[in-house]
C-alpha cells in the first residue's frame, strides 16, 4: 500500500490521544484500500498511487444506546468515473469492515 493514504476524522467530542472511533476509521479505510487493490487486480485496472480515503466516524445516541455513522469519501484520480464507481462498489463487497457492519450501522461510501 506504499503511496496510498487514508485520512480519518472523528466527529465526536475532542480529547487527547486516540479514541476507538479514530482507530475504527483508520482500520476501515486501510481495509477498504486493500480491498480496492484486490478488486482492481480482478478487473485488470491499475490502481493509481494517490488513491485516498477520507473516513469520518460519528458516535452518538440512538435511543437508549450508542451508535455509529460512517462516511467514506473515496478518491481514485486518473480513472474514469464509471470504472472507479464499479471498483468502489466491488470493494465494498470484499472489505471485511464493510461486510461486518452491513445492516448494523449507517454507512455512506461516496466517490469524490
Amino acid at each position: 500500500m506504499d503511496g496510498w493514504r487514508s485520512n480519518f476524522r472523528v466527529l465526536a467530542a475532542p480529547g487527547n490521544g486516540t479514541n476507538p472511533e479514530q482507530l475504527f476509521a483508520a482500520g476501515w479505510s486501510a481495509c477498504f484500500i486493500s480491498s480496492m487493490q484486490v478488486v482492481a487486480g480482478r478487473m485488470k485496472v491499475v490502481l493509481p498511487a494517490d488513491v485516498a480515503i477520507d473516513a469520518e466516524v460519528d458516535l452518538g445516541r440512538t435511543g437508549d444506546a450508542y451508535g455509529l455513522v460512517v462516511r467514506l469519501k473515496v478518491s481514485v484520480p486518473g480513472i474514469e468515473r464509471d470504472v472507479a464507481q464499479r471498483l468502489v462498489e466491488a470493494a465494498e463487497q470484499v472489505c471485511a469492515y464493510s461486510r461486518a457492519t452491513r445492516g448494523n450501522i449507517d454507512v455512506a461510501i461516496n466517490l469524490v
